[in-house]
């Protein structure tokens, strides 16, 4: 239980790592907190600093999570499935930018694909399938909230129907209702329909 605690704050502080901040402003002079939707995502950095930026800050982003589970499972496995739980929720309320980040979509790709790799060892169901289906649904709407929620909601379901163990299958149905929760603003913005496309994802 020490163990699990320990990791599930060292995930937290590791997700708190603003990616999306620190290269805006060291690299190119702008707090994007202040441009295009303020959140400190992936998304939101392609708005306002350009594709490059944008890829760069999801590929980290995920990797704050998949780097975190690769040290878990090297030194207490049995905390693999939480710590990188806590790295999403780090990501979404940051210690280092005012607990105001993004919302965790990228952290949760790295999340199912760690799963895949040193969880359930079934990497093509656990992580594949789900982020095919996301880039799908991304590639016919252009609407990366609605791509992202469907994606992990899509992860949950093939948990259920492939997991060994039903209570990880859970985790990750809980995850997709946080990253659901976290977009429920953009939520709203589809129902009317003014949500808005993403342009820089060709």
């Amino acid at each position: 239980m020490i163990k699990i605690i320990m990791w599930l704050l060292i995930g937290y502080v590791i997700g708190s790592i603003p990616w999306a901040l620190i290269i805006g402003k060291v690299f190119y002079k702008t707090d994007i907190r202040t441009k295009g939707s303020g959140n400190l995502g992936g998304t939101n950095a392609g708005r306002v600093l350009g594709k490059k930026v944008g890829l760069t800050v999801i590929i980290l982003d995920a990797l704050k999570a998949f780097l975190v589970m690769i040290l878990c499972n090297a030194l207490a496995p049995e905390a693999i499935r939480y710590a990188g739980l806590a790295v999403c929720i780090g990501h979404c309320f940051p210690l280092f930018a005012n607990f105001k980040g993004g919302k965790a979509v990228a952290c949760s790709m790295g999340y199912i694909l760690g799963l895949g790799i040193f969880v359930t060892k079934d990497v093509i169901f656990t992580f594949v399938f789900p982020l095919l289906f996301f880039l799908i649904v991304l590639c016919l709407t252009k609407y990366v909230s609605l791509s992202s929620m469907c994606g992990l909601f899509f992860a949950a379901i093939m948990g259920f129907l492939t997991y060994r163990d039903n209570s990880l299958a859970m985790l990750v149905l809980i995850l997709a209702c946080f990253v659901a929760f976290m977009h429920r603003a953009n939520i709203m913005r589809l129902i009317k329909g003014t949500e808005s496309k993403v342009k820089w994802i060709k």
